[in-house]
């Protein structure tokens, strides 16, 4: 109830009923993991991306610790990279998951936690599609 009065719609509603929660397996080839923290407020947040052969995101799950907000964010971010390709995911702002959710200033820093979880995600699966940068660094 009184949750309601101070958030927008948008945001109670991927609180209340977040999408695509969950785990993938993080050591499938085609599945990037990224674990983002933001100490100051205590949120957590990971984000996997599954991608198929062609380079397009076909499934994200996501696991947030934190605030409603954080979760919204995560939620919204998952949502928003299915379908997409690696790199249009990679051009999500922050701003534009904060404007989608009317995010009030003071938790701006929950998208940029989405922001960066997807960034993070997408770079590690990028460094599981080149199997010779592993081999380098298991030489090293």
């Amino acid at each position: 109830g009184a949750v309601g009065n101070s958030l927008p719609s948008q945001v109670v509603d991927h609180y209340e009923n977040p999408r695509n929660v969950g785990s993938l397996d993080r050591n499938a080839k085609n599945v990037g993991t990224g674990l983002v923290g933001a100490p100051a407020c205590g949120d957590v947040m990971k984000l996997q991306v599954e991608v198929d052969e062609n380079g397009r995101i076909v499934d994200a799950r996501f696991k947030t610790f934190g605030c409603g907000s954080a979760i919204a964010s995560s939620s919204l971010a998952t949502e928003w990279v299915k379908g997409k390709t690696v790199d249009e995911a990679l051009k999500i702002k922050n701003t534009d998951i904060a404007k989608e959710l009317c995010l009030p200033p003071v938790k701006l820093h929950c998208s940029m936690l989405a922001e960066d979880a997807i960034k993070a995600a997408l770079a590690d699966y990028k460094l599981k599609q080149d199997p010779n940068k592993e081999e380098a660094e298991k030489k090293a």
